[in-house]
């Protein structure tokens, strides 16, 4: 903690929970903390942990305590606060797995970690080589993949109806892919995926930031997920 924070509740909580779990507190100088910090802005208070554990791809398609999975793709989102934000979005939805590219994409770093607020500790995360590789593994294992795309003609709030089509199960088995910020999703990508939907606009505007078109897709299928006869009661 630095030295220069003010008497609060929130601190002595925070130095409650850490006795509680026998981790140490420090009361060090502002200027040692930030260096340590790595984030932009912190906030006054830095906690040390071990590295997250990664789970293996196909752990993420088993369907656990009656819940199918609920998964994201993440294709090429390098802005770490972004990134944190739609982890974030993804944890409060309801999502039970996330896939990250092992290259040219954001990971998880201190300002995702802060910016995601607590939301990588209770997301399984999943690194796969290549997306396309991992979208074929997926449609394998009897995932629906449903690639997010501005351009794409067809609505994702009509894709998560029931009854939307001909093997279209949004409430099923399903990995929603998220492109990058003003490319979207790669082409190989978008091939791979079985369906290709987008957010329906009524604005001037001709898109939406990533982490706001990531959230109300999220929050999109985990309506049409609550509305199945087999979804579990909210947490």
């Amino acid at each position: 903690m630095a030295e220069d924070l003010d008497p609060s509740p929130l601190l002595e909580e925070i130095e409650r929970l850490a006795a509680r779990r026998h981790a140490a507190v420090h009361v060090v100088a502002r200027r040692r903390l930030d260096a340590q910090a790595r984030t932009d802005a912190p906030q006054g208070v830095l906690a040390r942990a071990g590295a997250l554990a990664e789970t293996d791809l196909d752990d993420l398609f088993i369907t656990t305590g009656g819940v199918a999975p609920f998964l994201v793709v993440f294709d090429g989102v390098t802005d770490p606060h972004n990134l944190g934000s739609l982890l974030r979005s993804a944890e409060c939805a309801g999502v039970t797995g996330v896939v990250l590219p092992r290259h040219r994409a954001a990971h998880v770093t201190p300002t995702v970690t802060k910016v995601a607020a607590g939301a990588v500790e209770h997301l399984a995360l999943a690194v796969a080589p290549g997306v396309p590789s991992a979208l074929l593994r997926m449609t394998r294992a009897g995932l629906l993949t449903v690639g997010l795309d501005a351009s794409a003609e067809t609505s994702l709030f009509s894709l998560a109806a029931v009854g939307a089509g001909p093997g279209i199960d949004a409430a099923g088995p399903v990995a929603l892919v998220v492109g990058a910020e003003g490319k979207g999703l790669a082409a190989l990508t978008r091939k791979r995926c079985d369906v290709v939907a987008s957010i329906p606009q009524h604005g001037a505007i001709a898109s939406l930031n990533v982490a706001a078109a990531g959230a109300v897709a999220f929050f999109e299928l985990a309506r049409a997920r609550a509305a199945s006869p087999m979804a579990p009661g909210p947490r």
